[in-house]
């Protein structure tokens, strides 16, 4: 298809990342991206890298609207770079997105949200870990000894096996009620 050719010719020139070549291929095809949201999805990003050197900043990722107001703005940034080189080449842009497209695998949805809080990328949430993502969400508005007393509670709650860290398999019970898959959906028209 055009959007697995295109996607094709645009890691051929781009970065090695975490994810395999086959893998950022089943991710777009698995959003369902259309020839049009590919080249909007293009225009995009070329609009947003205002210095025109093929990737985006993180200053020039602040202007998207849609997170420029989110407090974890720099966490999802940060998941988008895959190789960790600072800065978010096309292939990695759009491979983010389609991890949030609506249709894509509900699976993708739920590791994106356990990256959110899994800051070192070690595969487990550590209590240092958490309690830097949830200050970034509530700020100043609690004192960080209330902050460290609810963490405390969350790590509890969600170890299952007492080893002060969770899992993926334990983040994805304790959230399990929160539909991930629907609050974590990107829609393009």
């Amino acid at each position: 298809s055009f959007c697995t050719k295109l996607i094709a010719k645009l890691m051929l020139r781009n970065e090695s990342s975490g994810i395999s070549e086959q893998e950022k291929l089943e991710l777009v095809h698995a959003a369902s991206f259309t020839r049009r949201d590919i080249i909007r999805i293009y225009s995009r990003f070329k609009a947003l890298d205002t210095n025109q050197n093929g990737e985006l900043d993180p200053h020039e990722l602040f202007e998207m609207p849609e997170i420029a107001d989110n407090p974890l703005v720099k966490r999802v940034i940060s998941i988008f770079d895959t190789n960790k080189d600072g800065k978010v080449s096309f292939v990695e842009f759009i491979i983010g997105l389609a991890r949030l497209a609506v249709g894509s695998n509900p699976e993708e949805k739920m590791k994106f949200a356990f990256d959110i809080y899994d800051v070192n990328s070690d595969g487990w949430i550590s209590n240092g870990e958490l309690f830097k993502v949830m200050k970034i969400m509530v700020g100043d508005n609690l004192e960080d000894l209330q902050l460290q007393q609810l963490v405390d509670r969350c790590i509890i709650q969600a170890d299952k096996d007492g080893d002060g860290l969770i899992s993926y398999e334990e983040f994805c019970e304790m959230v399990a009620h929160l539909d991930i898959n629907t609050k974590l959906n990107l829609q393009f028209q």
